[in-house]
């Protein structure tokens, strides 16, 4: 497509990232997949989320990207938070912290724009990532959930057979 243009795309899971990569594309852009995601815990169940991502990145013929695990560094970003409820501020502090990785992954890239298919949750406030998102240069705020995306994300990933996790990732959700 001539006029396709390159968008990273933060993927906090692969079943999570087949509707909105889907939708993208639909978009004309060309997606890059960027597995930022040090605050999943134990670092077990983050190998187990980046094979499936890598699975998708193949299936799809996605280039995909892959952060450094740097949970220490997560823990650090959300210290004093961990008592927070589900979907409270240590939940916030957690989008910051891989929105920030990937606008700066992508201005080190050279790509221009960047999203995230943390949108795609039922269990997420869109408007939440967005407010988080507009301080961050070349964000493109898109709400993956529309058009029934989440529906479509488990349809998807039941098709390629992707690993679905039962928790959000960090230690905290876990209880």
């Amino acid at each position: 497509m001539a006029d396709e243009k390159t968008i990273l795309l933060h993927v906090c899971c692969a079943p999570c990232a087949t509707s909105p990569i889907e939708r993208l594309q639909a978009l004309g852009y060309r997606v890059i997949m960027f597995f930022s995601n040090s605050n999943i815990s134990p670092e077990s169940e983050h190998a187990v989320r980046l094979e499936a991502a890598r699975r998708l990145s193949a299936i799809l013929d996605l280039e995909l990207i892959e952060d450094s695990y740097d949970h220490a560094a997560w823990r650090s970003s959300v210290r004093g938070l961990e008592l927070e409820p589900e979907r409270g501020k240590r939940c916030l502090k957690c989008f910051e912290f891989s929105l920030t990785r990937t606008a700066q992954a992508a201005r080190k890239l050279g790509i221009p724009e960047f999203s995230t298919t943390l949108t795609v949750s039922r269990h997420k406030s869109s408007r939440e990532i967005f407010t988080i998102g507009e301080s961050l240069e070349g964000f493109v705020p898109m709400d993956f959930k529309k058009q029934n995306g989440f529906t479509r994300s488990i349809e998807l990933s039941r098709l390629h057979a992707l690993y679905r996790q039962s928790y959000c990732g960090c230690e905290f959700s876990l209880r």
